[in-house]
């Protein structure tokens, strides 16, 4: 699926900024019905406190810019 793929590229381009934290994010499913991605926070960023800033503010904002589909992101 061409929206999947975009999602996980832009993944990829946050995967180097987090891991400067020792953290990661994995891609887990994307709903089409309700534009709603999950992914999975790993390492430091699991249980982080600011890990809703990043989720919010870093990968959110820069899937819902670049991936026209998406509505939110949330973390499993």
């Amino acid at each position: 699926m061409i929206i999947e793929e975009k999602i996980k590229e832009t993944l990829a381009e946050v995967r180097p900024m987090l891991a400067l934290h020792r953290g990661d994010v994995d891609f887990v499913s994307f709903d089409q019905t309700s534009g709603i991605v999950q992914v999975r926070l790993k390492g430091t960023c699991h249980g982080c406190p600011l890990s809703q800033l990043t989720l919010k503010g870093g990968i959110e904002s820069l899937l819902k810019e670049r991936v026209p589909h998406v509505t939110r992101v949330e973390a499993l």
